[in-house]
């Protein structure tokens, strides 16, 4: 059923990219906060990206976490030009290449991981260490987010988005994977931390798209969601990692690719929903030559 969990996965992907770049053209027009909840556009895609989300969640009752993740970071390829869409111009070449590498490499870097037929099994205390390591996390970036500018303000808030976005794929995982088809396994306070865990990302999310560099905030989260939710998986949930030597150089290469599609998004302007003088400040120096 693995191909299943698949198909359903970029289907969802899809939808959350769509969704994602609605959210951030209004995050940035109003800020994140609770002025949003007045923007129609903003509830439009929300409501895309909670059907994204919900069919990525039926994914991961058919698939594990190893084969489910890589679908939503190819979307990364998409998301980006659907964001300059909504501001009226063409993406950027950088912004294109920049994205694709993303995707490339980190796509490749999760094929790496071996897949595996474990039923998941989590315990309520490793649970609640987890939690505790995602909330750390979560606080550590948003005071150094706060404390800084630009890209760097955009990447630090979109990891911590990142790290319970994957915590929200985490207990999907396990409860939904652990079913079986006995509905009676959903009386157990990780159904519950689900949501919770999800407004939670939604908000930490709003706050990354709300800087402006979307193509930096969304790679961001779309690098930090499937490493922490594969390791989570690793160390957690028994799943397996690639032990094999072969697989090292391949590995290098693919993060290499991560990191340089990365470091090229947050080299870019910030998208703006109101018209902005053309300065050297406004527009990205490496980039001037790629608006045809």
């Amino acid at each position: 059923m693995t191909w299943v969990g698949v198909l359903i996965a970029l289907a969802g992907a899809l939808g959350y990219a769509v969704g994602a770049a609605m959210q951030q053209f209004e995050a940035v027009a109003e800020g994140a906060s609770l002025r949003l909840v007045r923007r129609p556009r903003w509830w439009i895609g929300g409501v895309i990206g909670f059907t994204g989300a919900c069919l990525h969640a039926v994914a991961l009752s058919f698939a594990p976490l190893v084969a489910v993740q890589p679908i939503s970071v190819a979307t990364l390829v998409f998301a980006v030009p659907l964001a300059a869409f909504m501001y009226g111009r063409k993406p950027y070449r950088a912004e294109i290449l920049g994205s694709a590498a993303v995707a490339v490499g980190l796509l490749w870097l999760m094929l790496l991981v071996p897949q595996h037929s474990v039923t998941p099994r989590l315990s309520s205390g490793a649970a609640l260490g987890f939690l505790a390591v995602i909330g750390l996390i979560v606080l550590v970036t948003q005071v150094l987010g706060n404390r800084a500018q630009g890209p760097s303000k955009a990447l630090l808030l979109s990891v911590g988005a990142g790290v319970v976005t994957a915590s929200v794929s985490t207990f999907v995982r396990v409860v939904g994977g652990g079913m079986q088809g006995d509905w009676g396994r959903l009386l157990h306070w990780f159904t519950v931390a689900v949501p919770v865990l999800l407004v939670c990302a939604v908000v930490l999310l709003q706050r990354s798209y709300a800087v402006g560099y979307f193509g930096i905030a969304y790679a961001g989260v779309q690098v930090i969601d499937p490493i922490t939710s594969v390791l989570a998986g690793a160390i957690l949930l028994g799943e397996p990692l690639p032990t094999s030597a072969s697989t090292a150089i391949p590995a290098l290469i693919a993060a290499s690719l991560t990191i340089g599609g990365t470091i090229t998004l947050g080299r870019l302007a910030p998208d703006h929903s109101k018209p902005v003088a053309a300065t050297t400040e406004s527009r990205p120096l490496t980039a001037t030559s790629d608006l045809n």
